[in-house]
């Protein structure tokens, strides 16, 4: 099935969800986001669902993605590179661990 608006066709998301959120914003906010979600050929919910979504995966990748400089990336791979020694403080921490197993 596919539902036309202003010459756009797109396939209709069927999504089953149960929780809700609400928003307050200006009339003319609301008008133009019916606009754009009209121009995409979505319902104005859909539109504002993958909207508010895109938004919220780029921010929580700016906040988990590192990016490295050329030189840091260089130090990064042939930190991985060495073999694994442990230093004193971790031997330690290793050691408590293992004696607090039951």
């Amino acid at each position: 099935m596919f539902v036309r608006y202003n010459s756009v066709q797109k396939e209709p998301a069927m999504i089953t969800a149960t929780a809700r959120l609400d928003l307050r914003l200006e009339s003319r906010d609301k008008d133009r986001i019916a606009k754009a979600a009209a121009l995409q050929g979505m319902a104005v919910s859909a539109f504002v669902r993958d909207a508010v979504l895109r938004a919220a995966d780029t921010a929580i990748a700016a906040d988990t993605v590192v990016t490295l400089s050329e030189d840091e990336s260089r130090r990064f791979l042939s930190a991985l590179d060495e073999s694994f020694r442990p230093n004193v403080r971790l031997k330690k921490a290793m050691d408590a661990a293992r004696l607090a197993r039951p």
